[in-house]
């Protein structure tokens, strides 16, 4: 190519969004189209997730945008041209699961040298894992984090135009990129993001780093998105954000969530309202009012505890209290008698006494919690609880989070049984996984429900009677 033509196709490239990322995905399009007639077979890719509902809903963008430039779906990594991973690096697991599955996809690509490999996501926002990546991944051809997701198709063009690593890591970002293509993981359901990032620093928590700090979208686009959402089947949405109850600080039209809560409440065909994750100390009377007023809201709320203890708290960096959180929980449970109120609880925080955990249990006991996601505490470089004193041993933090998890379990089955016997609504998910007479879906509260039906109910809201709870679930019968 002369340096004429290099120079007026570099000055085709749009420079706003979303059109650049459109211009881009026209000219890998190309290039895979090219691949195709090569090799006389499609492309394939796969993208695997990691993480939190923030990362799900990131991972359909993805995908959306890699079948837009013509790759299909691997129904596994060993059939595939093309493999990503979209890494969530809040506890250390979640880091050794990505690293250990690194070291296959080299065999992998042994066998197939046009593979390409790619990571994205929270674990790629840490610096050490770039450099670990760049010292003992070779393998690996493409790094970019959470800030610039919307980029892949303009990052692929650079992929395939290169023989090096691609690495493309933004510290932070104010942008927000609407309107480029999605692929959704289920036809009825869909996450929606509201905001991005996080203000909190809680002092064990490394989303803040990662995900940068908050910036909430315009309500209009949301409002937009859920209406064409809903044009398109959807029948459920759950607004995301790594804390919703703080949207719409930063906006130049003034508005918080529990406004926003009523205006998507008012979109026509739209069935039911979910949203995660929300922190107490930003828990609105008007945010209770507005689900309490709204027969779309689901009768679920994911408050996170953390800890009982006031001392903990404090050191975590929560703002609040024992006794503010279960006024919370009050509240909730007097404006909305039916609701469910699920939680996460840290066990392992540095310093933590066997007292401290004596809190916890108590404030589970009280606030009756339909069910808690209890985690061992995970340190995490670069937080400040990483570099604090007294950090619990093994042996202490396995016996108190077995006696915190027989607490919730005991808690969470006596929160379960109180809806048998009742008819409920059902959302239809699945076909069940066990037998294929009976079909899967979720209630108001989020509890799971299996009953005889076909595949053909799968996307309906139908009424169940709820015979017998077994725990964690329910079997009942549509009537």
């Amino acid at each position: 190519m002369s340096l004429k033509d290099l120079m007026e196709e570099v000055n085709q490239v749009p420079e706003n969004e979303p059109e650049r990322q459109y211009y881009f995905i026209d000219k890998v399009k190309e290039f895979i189209e090219k691949k195709k007639k090569e090799t006389g077979r499609p492309l394939k890719a796969i993208c695997q997730t990691f993480g939190c509902q923030m990362n799900e809903r990131d991972s359909e963008k993805i995908v959306g945008i890699l079948e837009k430039i013509g790759y299909e779906r691997a129904e596994s990594e060993e059939e595939a041209d093309f493999i990503i991973y979209n890494t969530c690096t809040v506890r250390d697991n979640a880091d050794q699961r990505v690293f250990g599955r690194l070291g296959v996809l080299k065999k992998y690509k042994e066998k197939n040298p046009d593979l390409k490999i790619a990571l994205c996501g929270c674990m790629m926002q840490e610096e050490t894992v770039i450099d670990k990546i760049r010292e003992s991944y070779r393998h690996v051809d493409l790094i970019f984090g959470t800030h610039n997701l919307f980029k892949i198709a303009e990052l692929l063009f650079t992929v395939f135009e290169s023989d090096s690593q691609v690495i493309d890591i933004w510290k932070d970002t104010n942008l927000i990129v609407e309107d480029l293509p999605v692929s959704r993981k289920f036809p009825f359901k869909s996450g929606v993001n509201i905001m991005f990032g996080c203000n909190n620093f809680c002092s064990y928590c490394i989303v803040p780093y990662v995900r940068g700090r908050e910036r909430s979208r315009n309500p209009k686009a949301i409002l937009r998105e859920v209406e064409k959402l809903v044009a398109d089947g959807v029948k459920e949405v759950m607004l995301l954000g790594q804390n919703v109850n703080s949207y719409g600080k930063g906006l130049d039209e003034k508005i918080n969530f529990a406004e926003l809560l009523q205006e998507v409440s008012k979109v026509e065909g739209l069935e039911r309202i979910r949203f995660m994750s929300s922190h107490p100390k930003d828990l609105s009377d008007e945010l209770i009012e507005a689900m309490a007023a709204s027969d779309k809201v689901c009768r679920h709320f994911h408050l996170a505890l953390q800890s009982g203890s006031d001392r903990l708290l404090k050191a975590m960096n929560r703002h609040y209290t024992k006794e503010q959180y279960l006024e919370l929980v009050r509240k909730l449970r007097t404006a909305m008698p039916d609701i469910a109120i699920t939680t996460d609880i840290i066990v392992g925080f540095p310093g933590e006494t066997k007292e401290d955990v004596d809190e916890t249990i108590d404030i589970v006991k009280k606030a009756a919690f339909d069910g808690a996601f209890t985690f061992v505490y995970s340190k995490r470089t670069g937080t400040p609880a990483a570099s604090m004193e007294n950090q619990c041993s093994e042996e202490f933090v396995k016996e108190q989070f077995d006696r915190v998890l027989k607490t919730v379990q005991e808690t969470s089955k006596s929160q379960a049984e109180r809806f048998t016997g009742q008819t409920v609504k059902v959302l239809v998910e699945t076909v069940n996984d066990k037998d294929d007479a009976m079909v899967t879906g979720r209630m108001s509260q989020n509890h799971v429900v299996h009953f005889k039906g076909s595949s053909s109910l799968v996307g309906s809201i139908v009424s169940v009677h709820l015979d017998e709870c077994c725990g964690f679930y329910y079997m009942g019968t549509m009537v």
